[in-house]
């Protein structure tokens, strides 16, 4: 049972990591593209343009100096 319980959690950390809201993201955006391929739409762009856009807001929440 502890092989399970840790095998469990190297995924989450691995797929998570420190930012939850690009793995949800990610999530979100191939539920997005599997919906729209489904219904014969090209949409194979939508997976890298939400990796880029929340990889950059990613880096302006780090790069944003705090006061």
């Amino acid at each position: 049972m502890k092989f399970i319980v840790n095998f469990a959690r190297f995924w989450y950390d691995f797929i998570v990591g420190d930012d939850w809201m690009i793995a949800a993201a990610v999530v979100i955006a191939l539920i997005v593209t599997n919906v729209l391929v489904r219904a014969n739409i090209a949409a194979w762009w939508i997976l890298p343009a939400v990796v880029l856009a929340f990889l950059g807001f990613s880096l302006l929440r780090v790069a944003r100096p705090r006061s």
